[in-house]
């Protein structure tokens, strides 16, 4: 592995996700395996490790990117992963989240709507040994129903508003981590299953790329 690229994980990991109060020493383990850089395109290589989203593709209804790691990191503390979790990864682009959750829960479904992103998560997890992430390909708000309830669902972008599609797919205490909203409007949110009845509360602030596939049914509210 190049040496190189490891002292940029540590220093991502250092410089950008301990300093925003991430704690958890299986996500801070997995962040410093996880190699980041091969989730990117060759000439993004040397920007991997920036605080900032990197744009991975230009998908039919709109752009992708890899979202930048001090957010990803804190929405997946947020979730409170086990290792006897079942997660579903929505948009997982290339698979760099799918990656850091296979380390985390038992089992992954990666969901991604682009055919091309699809092939490339599956080719990059393989060798990395996420044996226990599945990547399936389909509408990213419609989720997975075939494989819930969920302990654990991520999404991987920003997103106008939860659908409760999504929501119908939580396990009973189950968690769902999103960030609603977008720009420097965006919330991050955590969503609870407890007796059959969701709820949510807003936890941090977070500006991050939107996933497409999300847009509001109605264009105003009043």
């Amino acid at each position: 592995m190049n040496a190189d690229f490891s002292e940029r994980r540590v220093k991502m990991v250092d410089g950008q996700v301990r300093t925003t109060d991430v704690t958890s020493a299986p996500l801070l383990e997995a962040m410093l395996v996880v190699p980041r850089e091969i989730f990117v395109g060759a000439p993004q290589r040397d920007l991997a490790y920036i605080d900032e989203d990197i744009r991975i593709a230009d998908g039919a209804d709109g752009a992708r990117y890899l979202m930048e790691p001090s957010p990803l990191a804190k929405l997946m503390q947020l979730a409170e992963i086990s290792p006897t979790d079942s997660a579903l990864d929505i948009g997982c682009g290339t698979g760099y989240a799918s990656a850091i959750l296979s380390r985390l829960a038992r089992s992954v479904v990666a969901l991604e709507s682009e055919s091309t992103l699809a092939e490339t998560a599956r080719s990059l997890l393989s060798p990395l040994g996420c044996g226990n992430v599945t990547v399936v390909q389909g509408p990213l708000a419609q989720g997975h129903a075939a494989a819930a309830p969920y302990d654990v669902i991520f999404i991987g972008g920003s997103v106008a508003k939860v659908p409760a599609t999504l929501l119908d797919q939580l396990a009973e205490g189950g968690r769902l981590v999103a960030v609603e909203g977008q720009g420097n409007s965006g919330v991050a949110r955590l969503f609870f299953k407890s007796g059959g009845i969701v709820t949510g509360r807003r936890a941090f602030n977070a500006a991050i790329k939107p996933l497409p596939g999300f847009e509001r049914e109605h264009a105003f509210e009043f």
